[in-house]
């Protein structure tokens, strides 16, 4: 049985992005993209797709000319335009601090996010936040921004998993820090 591979033309799949005023780019062993909101560095190496920093535009095309390679475009495409959106505007996540049994306190200290008397419990728990991420605890509001999307979003999913219950009922015990927004879209 032979297999065949699917053949696409190449103009459909060269990607060309246009750099946003005030941001930088460089290309060596990964790309780096600068601007006003800080810097995100993002390893996008791959043999069978080449990145090409040309003035103001950023082309992504393959060597290849296969389904694989399309699709592996288009999510290097998804992540050069996060790193683009980060560096002007930046990402933001919410989440709320829902206490029911026991007033627990929340504060930043150092690289971690410690909870007290969350349940009742003696040990504080602790949530690692990742470099370049910023962590502000307000009341019940918990907000972590920053330019790089997946160390925003891992930073908050960390904070979450901190308050994680087990062997408890969930419908009774729904205590914890839950993200409400994350990158502009309500949960």
């Amino acid at each position: 049985m032979h297999t065949y591979i699917k053949m696409i033309p190449e103009q459909r799949l060269t990607k060309t992005l246009e750099i946003p005023e005030g941001v930088t780019v460089e290309l060596n062993e990964s790309l780096k993209v600068k601007g006003p909101n800080g810097e995100v560095n993002k390893n996008l190496n791959h043999p069978t797709v080449e990145i090409v920093v040309e003035e103001n535009k950023v082309i992504v095309k393959p060597k290849k000319l296969t389904k694989k390679e399309k699709s592996l475009i288009n999510t290097y495409v998804a992540h050069i335009k996060n790193m683009f959106k980060g560096v002007t505007e930046g990402f933001t996540y919410k989440l709320k601090v829902c206490s029911g049994h026991f007033p627990m306190s929340v504060s930043v200290e150092g690289d971690k996010l410690v909870v007290k008397n969350f349940l009742g419990e003696k040990v504080p728990r602790t949530a690692k936040l990742l470099p370049n991420v910023k962590v502000e605890v307000n009341g019940d509001d918990v907000v972590v921004t920053g330019a790089d999307k997946e160390a925003v979003g891992q930073t908050a999913a960390n904070i979450e998993q901190s308050t994680r219950i087990t062997n408890r009922c969930k419908t009774r015990f729904q205590d914890g820090i839950w993200i409400t927004e994350k990158a502009g879209k309500v949960m």
